[in-house]
This record gives C-alpha cells, structure tokens and sequence, in this order.
C-alpha cells in the first residue's frame, strides 16, 4: 500500500488509492461518531480505555496536563503518535496547517502559538471528523479570546489552500494512510513559503511488515499497513525539495501501545512471526524538515 510497493506498474492503482481512502474515511468516521477507540473498535495508533488512556497517550507523548485540560471536550481521542506542536516552533503571525486535523487537538493547541495574527487550518477528509473539531470552536474561542482557527474538507493529496500560503505544515500520525504519499509530499511543497517548514509526527518502518499484518484492515487503519520504511520516508521528501531533513525514532511509542493493551495493535501483534514484536518492524517518527 506504500510509495516503495509496486502497485505504479499494475492496472487498477487509482481504483486501488480509492478502496484505501475509503477504508480510512469509514474508519474515522466510527472513530467521530462513537467518541472513543474503544467504542469504535479500532483506529490510528490508540489507545483501549477511552479518554483516560487518550490522555495518558497524550501526557507520554509530551503534552501537557495542563494543555490537556483545556482542550474542548472529544478533541483529544487518543489518535497520536507524537507531538508535533512540541517540535513545530510554532511563533506569533504564522499561518499553520494540519494534515489529517481529526478532532482538532493539534489545531487547538497551536492557535494560542500563532496568536490573533496568525492562522490555523485543519485539513480532514472525514466529515464526521470535521464536525467534531468545528463543534470543538465555541468552547476554543471562550476559553482563548481568538477566532484564528478553522476546518476544511480536503485530502491531503490534494490540499484545499493556495500555492504558498502557508508558513508551517504539522500532522499527527495521518501521512503514513495515504497512498500516494509522494503527491503528499509535493502538496506540502506546493502550500509552504520558500523556508516554510514541515514539523509532524508519523509511523514508519524498520523492515517490512509480513503480509498478513499487510493484508489487514484495521491494520491500515491502525497507522501500519500503509507505513513505509525509513530511508523511503526521507527519499520522498527530498524528492518533493526538502532540506534539512531530520528523522528522529521514538520506539518507546509502540512499547507504551503494548504496555496499554492497544486493542488494534494486539491483534496486529498476533499475525507477527512467532518472537517477534511491533517494535521490530515499526517506529514512530518526528519529522522535520524545510521547503526550499
């Protein structure tokens, strides 16, 4: 399902990038409307318990109880892999977006950074996604006197935002889903400024992944199935004209899933090589990088 398959040489690829996006897009879509992983029975790197686990996810990954705590209710569903706020340098008059915005916890934590100068802009392209983050706005807008931030349909292959317009690209764990990851990369070069940078957190691989973990669904969906190797991940961006090209592991991620009981990794776990662990085969990333 990734940039490095050799799915470009077969018929039926758009067919093929059309059954995934649908896959993900359904998947989300239960995720929004139940509220919880648990409840929604899988999703992007989560979490088993609801929102006790979401935040003990987030407060591992580097937020804040404090930030936690002021988010608007149901924006925070336990869907990270990092912390890109926290890498992102995020300062006052900047113009942000995010990649795959979900329920709006990065966007909401990076309107303060940018102030009323700046500008937010989730990007999702499930809807009952965007009606969960926009639901999230009055409670923002009470708490932090700014009405910087909003919510757009879109995919990420074909962003919703003019040719340099942008200052900063963030993501939380939503590049690895698409496939056509190299046409990500080249979007996010198209929207930045020259210098504008890219801070994310991502799932990537060690090795690859045995083909029944490939083969699943809630794999996918999961952060997994779609995830590329490492030296692949970069070679994309650099193709897409980026510099300064930072990759940095953080395995301790897929151990906390573990020591979680993630519901969706235990049963990935299960289709693994007898001995072998999730974290053999996958990482989560930070991702920095700068446009040209």
């Amino acid at each position: 399902m990734g940039c490095c398959n050799d799915d470009h040489d077969r018929p039926g690829r758009e067919d093929g990038a059309r059954d995934t996006r649908d896959t993900v897009r359904e998947g989300y879509a239960r995720i929004a409307e139940a509220g919880s992983l648990d409840e929604a029975a899988g999703g992007c790197c989560g979490t088993a318990e609801g929102s006790a686990s979401a935040e003990a996810l987030a407060e591992h990954l580097g937020y804040t109880a404090e930030e936690i705590a002021r988010l608007p209710e149901g924006a925070n569903m336990g869907l990270s892999c990092g912390n890109p706020t926290a890498i992102a340098d995020l300062t006052a008059g900047q113009t942000v977006v995010d990649l795959g915005a979900g329920g709006g916890l990065d966007c909401f934590l990076a309107g303060p950074k940018v102030g009323a100068e700046g500008r937010v802009i989730g990007v999702d392209m499930t809807p009952e996604m965007l009606h969960k983050a926009r639901a999230g706005l009055l409670s923002y807008r009470a708490r932090t006197g700014l009405d910087n931030v909003a919510f757009r349909l879109g995919e990420i292959e074909h962003l919703p935002l003019a040719d340099r317009s942008v200052d900063v690209v963030i993501s939380n764990c939503v590049i690895n889903l698409s496939p056509d990851k190299p046409q990500v990369w080249r979007e996010i070069e198209r929207v930045l400024r020259p210098g504008g940078r890219v801070a994310a957190s991502d799932i990537a691989l060690h090795r690859p992944l045995p083909e029944a973990v490939r083969e699943q669904a809630e794999a996918l969906i999961g952060c997994v199935a779609g995830a590329v190797q490492v030296e692949a991940y970069e070679r994309m961006m650099r193709e897409a004209g980026f510099r300064d090209v930072e990759l940095t592991a953080n395995p301790d991620y897929i151990d906390a899933l573990a020591q979680w009981k993630s519901p969706i990794h235990q049963r990935i776990a299960a289709n693994l090589p007898a001995g072998e662990h999730l974290r053999d085969y996958v990482t989560s990333l930070d991702v920095r990088a700068r446009r040209a």
